[in-house]
């Protein structure tokens, strides 16, 4: 593999010092980039988009093209983790994701098993190679994975919900049953990204993006626990170098205290967090990535700048942020917006480190 060229995002995450504060964007590769539309397009459908590895490091590296981001992110989708485990994963037009086979009965949660990223998952595995051969030592590639909890939602649910009715009916009326899956998804996600860690990924962010639906006690036992247990499954080195792992738990703010003792090296946090407590809160524990409102990128040009100067003022002098939105960029985002935050973060940021 070719030398890092950039590695300022990997030594931010590990708080090591850097010139300048890196970036990178949350749903980078998406429909916000008119030539992400145009391969999906050519895909057919968005699966057989992430099923090919050729497609998918094609778009990866759009992004990269257009922006100096200073980390590309595998372009996947967090359920392909239960597609592999035969619950059937397909995209309605206008509907996002959804399960043929979702989990309604005990026998279907207790048959439930560990796919094999090599087997079911290789065409993953296949893109991770192929786009780290394609960076060329550019900048670092992070894999991911939807957390253990936010998969089980969507395996019980069948689809996306407001309330996570059928969740929390099992969470409190069969909770034995939701541990076993979760068990099981904790097992699958960290073969998942060790097999991502081995084909290349520098590295890799847990997407918690339904924790935050949860009561506090619940939060700690249903998903706290199992990241806990995925983390430490995971393979921390590869090739010589430290892989760091990122948290974020969409609506996590409150716990951020309990989500240092997950062994993470990293906490990615929503809009609604401010980065100066963030900061106090975690102290040299862990580095902290985020956080501006994805929405801002709707405003002018100033009020862009304006909010993005007053993030990088927030978390203040010294290393161990990345900047990056409080959740995925929106697909009517304006490219030529994303073109400024980027340069801004990277022009602005550079006082907070001078030695």
């Amino acid at each position: 593999m070719s030398q890092l060229k950039n590695d300022t995002f990997l030594r931010a995450l590990l708080r090591q010092p850097t010139e300048y504060t890196p970036v990178w964007l949350m749903r980078q590769a998406g429909r916000y980039l008119p030539e992400y539309c145009e391969t999906r397009k050519r895909a057919g459908n968005f699966m057989k988009l992430c099923m090919s590895p050729d497609l998918a490091t094609e778009v990866t590296l759009q992004p990269l093209a257009r922006f100096p981001l200073d980390a590309a992110i595998l372009f996947s989708d967090i359920l392909t983790v239960p597609d592999a485990m035969g619950l059937g994963l397909y995209f309605a037009e206008g509907e996002g994701p959804r399960f043929e086979r979702p989990l309604r009965d005990e026998w279907e949660v207790r048959n439930l098993s560990v796919p094999d990223p090599m087997d079911k998952l290789r065409y993953v595995i296949d893109a991770v190679r192929q786009i780290r051969v394609a960076l060329d030592g550019s900048v670092p590639l992070i894999g991911f994975s939807g957390s253990p909890f936010t998969l089980a939602c969507y395996m019980i649910e069948g689809s996306g919900s407001s309330d996570w009715s059928k969740v929390k009916t099992m969470l409190y009326s069969r909770p034995e049953l939701l541990h076993h899956i979760l068990d099981v998804n904790a097992q699958a996600v960290a073969a998942y990204l060790n097999a991502q860690i081995e084909a290349g990924a520098q590295a890799v962010q847990i997407f918690d993006s339904w924790g935050g639906a949860l009561g506090h006690r619940a939060y700690r036992e249903f998903s706290l626990h199992y990241m806990k247990q995925v983390i430490s499954l995971l393979k921390r080195e590869h090739d010589g170098q430290k892989v760091p792992v990122i948290v974020f738990t969409k609506g996590g703010g409150l716990w951020l205290e309990a989500i240092v003792e997950s062994g993470c090296d990293a906490i990615g946090l929503d809009w609604t967090v401010d980065l100066a407590s963030a900061r106090a809160r975690v102290g040299h524990q862990v580095a902290l990535q985020g956080n501006i409102d994805p929405s801002t990128l709707f405003g002018s040009p100033a009020v862009i700048a304006q909010e993005t100067c007053a993030v990088l003022a927030e978390y203040g002098h010294g290393s161990g942020h990345v900047f990056n939105l409080g959740h995925g960029i929106s697909q009517y985002t304006n490219p030529e917006h994303v073109a400024l935050l980027v340069e801004t973060v990277h022009r602005e940021s550079r006082q907070y480190h001078a030695q």
